[in-house]
């Protein structure tokens, strides 16, 4: 199968990529300005953001995962214009460039802040949005572009399939990033600073186990589904830098700071549907994974 994926340049998709590539796939990569992290495989130069460049990009590829976007909080506070239009206007190219190239299935990487207003206390893909309380424009930008998905295909048949990702950690993270954040600083022997009461917490996922439910929402049970792909493990802010330091030695010190605008506290997500209609599981305990992420940062400079 001929697969693109935008933003494959980055964490998450240079991993799908390796994954496709590994399954026998034919995969482009598409992305804008960037270094693929793999000479062997295709690679465009696409601007999600300019149609006719997403146009003539996609053209040929049976399948279509959508992960370019603005999915640094802290930078999408500082430039809420250039996130819409990335995130939004992105997405509306990716689906139009679908519609006029024929694309089987277009995969779309979003979020489970989506969930940060929705009322109850356990999430489910049938939980109702409640906007005034998204309290982000990363948020926003998410639901927004999974309503796009869904009008879509009601109005032009273009099949889905919408993938909630929990927070993903693993070797290639993102510098900006709470996990390597905190692994740079306590290798360098600094201090780990956790904002608020670090009781925030998220259920992360890592890399390996978020990838294999990419591969198994290719089968038809994934069209035009949505599916929460949420870790087993409860894990606050404070128990990252404590779990690095449970790694390292008591020598880290941890300290707190103030609380971040507009911060994601946390929701229980169930992730019962992925399991029951792909057979998907997280394998790989945050522990394990940790040690993994450490090994490998300890490895790059």
């Amino acid at each position: 199968m001929k697969c693109a994926v935008t933003g494959g340049s980055g964490f998450i998709g240079s991993h799908l990529v390796d994954a496709l590539a590994a399954a026998g796939h034919e995969v482009t990569i598409l992305d804008y300005r960037a270094r693929p992290h793999r000479k062997d495989l295709r690679y465009k130069d696409t601007d999600i953001v300019d149609f006719s460049s997403v146009l003539n990009a996609t053209k040929g590829c049976n399948v279509l995962y959508h992960l370019a976007a603005v999915s640094n909080v802290n930078y999408a506070f500082e430039q809420p214009l250039y996130t819409v239009q990335t995130n939004l206007t992105g997405t509306a190219n990716i689906l139009e460039a679908a519609r006029h190239n024929g694309i089987q299935r277009v995969f779309f990487a979003s979020t489970v802040w989506v969930y940060t207003g929705s009322k109850g206390e356990l999430m489910t893909e049938e939980s109702p949005f409640y906007m005034p309380g998204a309290g982000h424009v990363y948020t926003s930008t998410k639901i927004g572009a999974e309503l796009l998905l869904h009008d879509y295909w009601k109005l032009y048949q273009v099949p889905f399939t919408i993938l909630r990702y929990g927070i993903p950690y693993g070797p290639r993270l993102r510098e900006e990033m709470v996990i390597p954040i905190f692994i740079r600083k306590a290798l360098r022997g600094e201090p780990l600073t956790v904002a608020g009461d670090g009781k925030q917490y998220r259920n992360f996922i890592f890399i390996d186990d978020l990838i294999q439910a990419h591969l198994l929402a290719l089968s038809e049970n994934g069209k035009n589904e949505t599916f929460n792909l949420e870790g087993e493990e409860e894990v606050s802010v404070l128990q990252i830098a404590e779990t690095i330091r449970s790694i390292l030695g008591n020598q880290v010190e941890i300290r707190f700071g103030p609380a971040r605008p507009g911060d994601y506290k946390g929701k229980t997500v169930s992730n019962q549907k992925a399991k029951t209609v792909l057979g998907w599981k997280p394998q790989v305990s945050f522990l394990e994974g940790m040690r993994k992420s450490l090994d490998w940062f300890r490895s790059v400079p």
